[in-house]
């Protein structure tokens, strides 16, 4: 993690420090990547108050979110009350070994998946606690800058809750086969999205209905 000092004008990513206990809990519970998203404060869009799984396949170096899984997890924000700039716009993921810089895949899968926000946060967190966190813009003077992390202990946060971590890292990593050979004795899995061309269609419809629910509150009165 970095610690900088910042001035008033430097964005920073900056989590709860319960945000951070469960992102290291989910990181070092398994040996693959785990991938999700940071839940934003209403007031603060760069302060994360928690990080949110879904069901996903993962292997050492590989995240593939379930798209059903992330389209629920997107109704279930919207019924909270949630604006999609609080839960849509900074990807967490991390890294098994002690490099936190993004690959050729996190940069693909950054500029096709998250493209179309106005703007989005990569953030990468490795074995050994290093970590990387890049903002974009994709509106306007479109442009992108690497900005510190820290853990922000100025606001009220949360105890730790290990159990529920773990029920949540259970109930949405599944680690890639190995081999289809091998398929029928480890048991059934998602079907795992690297067979198949990805769409991300679920992000498709999203920004199509998060587009229209942005104008229909610039109308409310």
């Amino acid at each position: 993690m970095t610690e900088a000092v910042t001035d008033a004008t430097t964005p920073a990513l900056r989590f709860s420090p319960t945000a951070w206990a469960k992102l290291l809990f989910l990181r070092d519970y398994g040996d693959t990547e785990v991938g999700g998203f940071g839940i934003a404060a209403s007031d603060d869009l760069l302060f994360v108050e928690d990080i949110q799984l879904v069901k996903q396949v993962c292997s050492w170096a590989h995240v593939a979110f379930d798209d059903e899984s992330v389209a629920d997890f997107f109704d279930r924000q919207v019924d909270a009350e949630r604006r999609p700039e609080q839960f849509a716009r900074i990807w967490v993921h991390t890294h098994p070994g002690d490099c936190p810089r993004p690959s050729m895949t996190d940069e693909e899968t950054f500029r096709r998946v998250f493209g179309r926000a106005d703007w989005a946060v990569m953030f990468i967190l490795a074995c050994e606690g290093q970590s990387y966190a890049r903002l974009r813009f994709n509106v306007g003077p479109c442009a992108e800058v690497e900005i510190p992390v820290s853990v922000d202990y100025s606001r009220p946060f949360d105890a730790s809750e290990p159990d529920v971590w773990e029920q949540e890292y259970l109930a949405n990593i599944h680690a890639e086969q190995p081999t289809r050979g091998m398929a029928s004795t480890l048991g059934p899995v998602l079907n795992s999205p690297f067979d198949e061309e990805p769409t991300d269609a679920w992000y498709e419809s999203w920004f199509d209905y998060a587009a229209e629910e942005e104008e229909a509150e610039e109308v409310v009165p």
